[in-house]
């Protein structure tokens, strides 16, 4: 009788033990965290794709543009600068660190702009087919680190709120020692918020 007894309280001890880590969201964060692993992983692609794509737009441009060698310079820095970060997942958890990393992403973006601008003096670089190609994989590339950061924000906002919300919030702090996880910014928000101004 003891016996059945403690089989019963024990069966029942289990069995509330896994209502209670159903409703924690333990599975539930375990799976936003991977799926922003996910999506950081496919915006470092995007990237990746996007410095193995310079080298060949910056020599296309050289055979043309030979006296515009700073702006050539300064593409292939920003490159080297870009690459040269780490991206790792403490890098995420470090906001200073992550902030080095968007800053060297803007400016290969900003080095990019000046470099395509430069093209646009050059008239039979622009006819030349292998610029024009490389031109438009690199904004095919540009769009898809658009879509793929949309992903990540979207990704990390679902995580963000599953650790602040109760009850999950204590499973993410105790359990497993989760925390907020840090979003992509804009290099400078006030420029944004400014609108362009447009002259004819």
């Amino acid at each position: 009788m003891v016996r059945s007894v403690t089989r019963l309280m024990g069966a029942m001890l289990l069995l509330t033990g896994a209502l209670i880590l159903s409703g924690c969201g333990y599975n539930d964060l375990q799976g936003l965290d991977e799926d922003t692993k996910a999506a950081r992983s496919e915006v470092i692609n995007q990237y990746q794709r996007r410095a193995d794509l310079i080298p060949n737009l910056v020599n296309t441009v050289k055979g043309y543009a030979a006296h515009e060698k700073e702006t050539l310079e300064n593409v292939v820095q920003a490159r080297a600068k870009a690459t040269s970060v780490q991206v790792t997942p403490e890098l995420l958890r470090d906001e200073v660190a992550f902030k080095k990393f968007q800053d060297a992403q803007q400016g290969l973006s900003s080095a990019l702009g000046r470099l395509l601008a430069v093209a646009e003096n050059y008239p039979n670089l622009k006819a030349d087919q292998n610029f024009r190609d490389l031109q438009s994989q690199l904004e095919g590339t540009e769009n898809r680190i658009t879509v793929a950061r949309k992903r990540y924000i979207d990704k990390v906002a679902e995580f963000n709120k599953m650790v602040r919300y109760f009850p999950t919030n204590l499973t993410a702090k105790f359990l497993l020692h989760m925390e907020e996880k840090p979003n992509f910014t804009v290099a400078d928000e006030k420029a944004v918020a400014k609108p362009p101004e447009v002259k004819f």
